[in-house]
């Protein structure tokens, strides 16, 4: 039983976050490269924000949406 235990230590230590510990110590030298992943997603999300606004402005103007107030059978 201890084998195993000390098996799943070395697969999260050494294993799953080895890129991890790389990307610490990237960030003594480079902040910025450091943070690239952190970057991507706010890029990524900032995109996603702005095609859903522009969607939502889309149906907007169409006038698609049923806007009378018993439309809905939560209201």
């Amino acid at each position: 039983m201890k084998d195993l235990f000390q098996f799943i230590e070395y697969l999260f230590v050494n294993v799953f976050f080895a890129p991890l510990d790389m990307l610490r110590a990237l960030e003594v030298e480079s902040w910025t490269l450091a943070n690239v992943i952190n970057w991507l997603f706010v890029l990524i999300g900032s995109a996603a924000l702005v095609y859903w606004i522009l969607q939502l402005k889309k149906f907007n103007d169409a006038n698609e949406e049923d806007k009378d107030p018993s439309a809905h059978s939560f209201l």
